[in-house]
């Protein structure tokens, strides 16, 4: 029982980077931009998010600093694929080269290229009284940092915003037809941009959690493909925000379940446990990934002077 405690906490803290970069994207697919560099924002704001901890000893200026990052980093992808209206794969890709070579070279101009770590205290749990001394439960959902807890009412919010509000609505229908939705007064360049902050702050908080909640350092790779499994995540979770929770803590599983199995002592390389959540990614989108296509004006570049 305490292995499978041990594992299950491991899913929560390591599902909770995934949802982050998973509602992002889902708030930019919603607007029609489909933003493959998820990987980029989320390092560089996992980069930004413990340098700013680092300096200032604050977890949530870090977390902030490191959201502010993912929007100021993916405003080359909204100005490049919205107002130039160029091909979003393209720029996206752009975007996962840049950025992670840009938060190297700021860690080892800060850092020096010395081969000593550097390290920060992370964020501390906020137990809640009496359900946190539930049994098995208790340490699972009620005894963990705020950003577990946050990412739960995000999760919460934006399903009642896409399906019971009429901004959400209306936020859906630029991913859906924008041209109609222009004729019903919505600023769909304006809703585009949102979109596109959004999926920025989101990215880049996300990123930060790993560095700030989840790991007490920053090292090259440190978001390790979890860009790519959010985009699986939308894609699993049908655009929806329950679906990709319930996605993100299985990715999660996968992740927490390979690290357990690497110290367990098989007479295995522990590469092969490394690929776990990697082929579970590539198993679910063969198995339900083309069955059901997301907005149907994702990645398509929106003129408002054409009919």
């Amino acid at each position: 029982m305490d292995w499978i405690s041990s594992l299950l906490l491991a899913t929560v803290r390591l599902a909770i980077p995934l949802l982050f970069i998973a509602l992002a994207e889902l708030y930019g697919q919603r607007a029609g931009m489909v933003n493959i560099g998820l990987e980029g924002l989320a390092a560089i704001g996992a980069l930004v998010g413990f340098l700013v901890c680092y300096t200032t000893g604050s977890n949530w200026l870090g977390l902030l600093c490191g959201a502010l990052a993912g929007i100021a980093v993916n405003m080359i992808y909204a100005f490049s694929t919205i107002t130039l209206c160029a091909n979003h794969t393209v720029y996206g890709m752009a975007i996962n080269i840049f950025a992670p070579a840009l938060a190297s070279f700021i860690y080892r101009v800060y850092f020096g290229s010395g081969s000593d770590l550097k390290q920060i205290v992370t964020m501390s749990g906020i137990g809640i009284p009496v359900l946190k001394d539930i049994p098995f439960l208790g340490p699972l959902l009620f005894d963990q940092t705020p950003m577990v807890y946050l990412s739960i009412l995000l999760v919460i919010f934006t399903s009642v915003f896409f399906a019971r509000t009429r901004a959400g609505l209306s936020y859906k229908s630029v991913g859906e037809h924008p041209k109609a939705a222009a004729t019903l007064g919505i600023h769909v360049v304006g809703v585009k941009y949102l979109g596109c902050v959004i999926c920025g702050a989101l990215s880049g908080l996300g990123g930060a959690y790993l560095t700030t909640c989840y790991s007490s350092t920053y090292t090259d790779g440190i978001v390790a493909g979890r860009g790519f499994i959010a985009l699986a995540a939308v894609i699993f979770g049908r655009w929806n925000a329950a679906g990709i929770l319930l996605a993100c803590l299985f990715f999660g599983f996968c992740d927490a379940l390979q690290i357990r199995l690497q110290v367990a002592g098989f007479a295995v390389p522990y590469q092969f446990f490394q690929m776990i959540p990697y082929v579970a990614t590539v198993a679910v989108l063969s198995i339900i990934g083309t069955r059901q296509a997301g907005p149907r004006a994702n990645g398509m570049p929106y003129r408002r002077e054409q009919r």
